[in-house]
């Protein structure tokens, strides 16, 4: 659990600024966006398992020495 001690000096937007990047650090902030609603499990699974394929992709990438990908959009050739 995130704590501050605020000294008797010490503004209390510096505090609410220490206040919020502990938060962040330790993941609370990330934990309560996704309690917020309810996730399905099937959704979950689908969300960490195209995670896991972009990383995987990433990682290929990185292997091949790829630095940047061309996507076609379906523009046609304009030479």
């Amino acid at each position: 659990m995130a704590q501050v001690k605020v000294d008797k000096n010490m503004p209390i937007e510096k505090a609410l600024r220490k206040f919020k990047s502990m938060c962040k650090k330790e993941g609370i902030i990330d934990e309560v966006k996704k309690r917020r609603a309810y996730e399905k499990p099937s959704s979950k699974k689908r969300k960490t398992d195209r995670k896991s394929n972009k990383q995987k992709r990433q990682a290929n990438r990185r292997a091949k020495g790829v630095t940047q990908v061309r996507h076609s959009r379906g523009r046609g050739d304009r030479s």
